[in-house]
């Protein structure tokens, strides 16, 4: 049709695809959104999610306008105000908060709702300004914290082998990973390698549709990773498998490392993991005598006590098989350490050092000492652990809350002021998939309904309204971006923001196939550094008492939502069948429970309520509920992360949202 413009983007969201996009824009409308065929990975295909993102941009209950509360925190009760108005009670309250109690008792709370280096949770967004004001730091840890301090600690670097080159690998572990719904575009990797005479294993507690697809599947006790990957180990070494050339010329601490596996037999690992002692002896054989081997782990694999451990552990698995040498061998978790952009948070700008807050103990470090919580990009309510305590720490009078926000979200409902908030066909982005090897470009397509605006340019006008001068917080989106291409490193020779603007996407400059450690690991030494000590931390329902609370819950990604976002439009809150509790036979009969039952899940941290189904995609002893839900759309107003407890894992104070003990009763 003539007049049509086609504008080039990228998904925003917290998915390891990062899909590139073309939105078709006529009248000033975008009328149509469909995946880029050209682009190498995703290939033109959008997710079932991602495929609504317009109608979801067009939503009735889309927020347009700046809002303040006027009635009790927790009600959703608010009135329309100007941006004016906003700016200046912000402005008086964040000056008034500053000079009596300084600038560490605001929280700037940011969360994954994007990932984009300019707009979300990955770059500047706000930095500087909060930096002025001497505002405390966030630790994002919700998502990927512990493996990315496990593979760290190890390899030097959380990146690993460049996903596309899963079409090389002869032996596929899909390890902690429900790939069809979590990054659905390596499928296509996986199959053209399976035609090559690949075998597919899923090591799950869940037999997910992944898993389903699978030519194996290990339905393995929640958190006992480390211990499986032992175990493998110590069959390859039976079978003098080991590549003892790469060994010694790029690995440091074996021996030491190799008295650990030899304590792992693989039927002490059958004890511990709750596998057949045949299935872990057959499994060890065959990556004992396969190469190549890759194994993609995502983040569901890390989420409990010995999270970090575990991601160590599998890392080890390449080294000792010497698979690093070759295209399709190795480990990837997230390709985000290959991303060497200049990301300046301008810590010049904070005139002495200033706190870190974490950001999944906000149920107990939003104590009095913390006078502002400003979200953006974020649910707490929601998404972090401890549910209500969050509520009722919200319901402060002496906390001045601010949510930028595009939904009226569990947690724009304790608000004070409510900003209306950009969605990504409106504002300009720079992407990195933590699934790929792209840089993704994402030009607005149509101009923001309403009085929305984009997180930089809300901080733009803040800061100016509060007479900062600082020139930093001025600069423009164009030049962010700039700024951020101008590392320096080799890996993104030749790459531009007008290559990018005219190309949509350009692949890293990096060799291929993609070796990243064939020759070495980016540590001090140059070598891998094999973990001392035990390589195997339990998780807590391993070690907790179970008299009371015997069932280890695990709350996996939802096909419908990611995270909570999509958790309020109709027909993907229709498809995903509201909150539901998958529980086996046993364990079912036993409790008197049916499916289509309607039950309550307990512990002494709070409950939720779900639909039973009765079935054996889950292993007895364990029971799941995906995350996502909205609490207020939810039955009895609770959601899975009321039993999630605040705990951190092993490294990097990790979440633990797969190392719960509850229990299952009729409602």
């Amino acid at each position: 049709m003539s007049g049509e413009l086609q504008i080039l983007g990228a998904c925003p969201l917290d998915c390891p695809d990062t899909c590139s996009w073309v939105v078709t824009v006529s009248g000033g409308e975008a009328v149509k959104m469909r995946g880029n065929p050209d682009h190498p990975y995703t290939r033109g295909a959008l997710c079932v999610k991602v495929n609504r993102y317009l109608e979801q941009t067009r939503a009735a209950d889309r927020l347009l306008h700046p809002m303040r509360r006027v009635g009790p925190k927790g009600s959703g009760e608010f009135e329309r105000i100007t941006w004016d108005e906003a700016l200046e009670e912000i402005s008086v309250r964040l000056r008034a908060i500053v000079d009596e109690h300084g600038g560490e008792a605001i929280w700037p709370y940011n969360g994954t709702g994007s990932l984009g280096y300019l707009q979300g949770c990955e770059g500047v967004a706000g930095r500087r300004f909060w930096n002025v004001l001497g505002a405390s730091r966030h630790h994002l840890n919700i998502c990927s914290a512990a493996g990315n301090a496990g593979l760290t600690e190890i390899n030097g670097t959380p990146g690993g082998m460049d996903p596309e080159d899963f079409a090389s690998s002869r032996l596929i572990l899909l390890w902690g990973t429900n790939t069809l719904t979590s990054g659905h575009h390596l499928w296509k990797f996986v199959q053209d390698a399976r035609a090559a005479g690949a075998h597919v294993v899923a090591v799950d507690p869940i037999r997910t549709r992944t898993a389903e697809q699978a030519d194996e599947h290990l339905p393995i006790r929640p958190g006992t990773d480390a211990a499986l990957a032992l175990g493998l180990l110590h069959v390859v070494l039976a079978e003098g498998a080991e590549d003892r050339d790469y060994l010694e010329r790029h690995t440091e601490g074996w021996e030491a490392f190799r008295e650990e596996i030899l304590r792992h037999p693989p039927e002490r690992v059958a004890e511990i993991t709750g596998l057949p002692e045949e299935d872990v002896r057959a499994l060890g054989l065959r990556l004992a005598r396969t190469r190549p081997t890759g194994i993609r782990a995502t983040m569901g694999i890390q989420r409990h006590a010995g999270g970090g451990a575990a991601l160590r552990a599998l890392a080890a698995i390449p080294a000792v098989t010497g698979d690093w040498r070759r295209p399709g061998g190795g480990i990837a978790y997230s390709t985000s350490g290959h991303i060497h952009l200049d990301i300046d948070h301008r810590d010049d700008l904070l005139a002495r050092p200033v706190r870190t807050l974490t950001m999944t103990r906000l149920a107990s470090e939003l104590d009095e000492s913390v006078k502002c919580l400003w979200v953006y990009g974020a649910n707490p309510v929601g998404s972090s652990p401890d549910q209500n305590r969050i509520r009722e720490r919200l319901l402060r009078e002496d906390l001045f809350t601010v949510v930028m926000e595009q939904f009226a979200t569990d947690t724009v409902d304790y608000a004070d002021l409510v900003l209306p908030a950009t969605m990504q066909t409106e504002h300009l982005d720079l992407h990195a998939g933590y699934g790929h090897m792209y840089l993704l470009w994402n030009e607005p397509a149509v101009p923001p309904p309403g009085e929305c605006l984009s997180t930089t340019e809300t901080f733009r006008r803040l800061a100016r309204h509060m007479g900062l001068t600082e020139p930093s917080l001025f600069d423009s989106d164009l030049e962010l971006a700039e700024q951020l291409l101008s590392s320096g490193h080799p890996s993104l020779d030749g790459i531009t923001v007008d290559r990018l603007r005219k190309e949509g996407w350009v692949r890293l400059s990096v060799p291929r196939p993609f070796l990243p450690f064939a020759d070495g690991f980016p540590t001090p030494s140059g070598r891998l550094r094999f973990p001392s000590g035990p390589a195997y931390v339990p998780p807590r329902t391993a070690t907790a008492p179970r008299e009371r609370h015997p069932l280890v819950l695990v709350t996996p990604a939802s096909h419908t939502f990611l995270n909570t976002t999509f958790g309020n439009n109709p027909e993907l809150r229709r498809r995903s069948k509201g909150p539901r509790v998958l529980v086996n036979p046993a364990d079912a009969a036993a409790r008197g429970l049916a499916s289509g039952q309607r039950a309550r899940v307990f512990n002494d941290g709070g409950a939720f309520e779900a639909e039973v189904e009765v079935t054996e995609t889950v292993r007895p002893g364990v029971v799941a509920s995906t995350k996502g839900h909205w609490r207020k759309l939810s039955p009895g107003g609770s959601t899975v992360n009321a039993v999630v407890g605040e705990h951190d894992a092993d490294l990097g104070r990790g979440a633990t949202y797969h190392d719960n003990l509850v229990e299952v009763a009729p409602a």
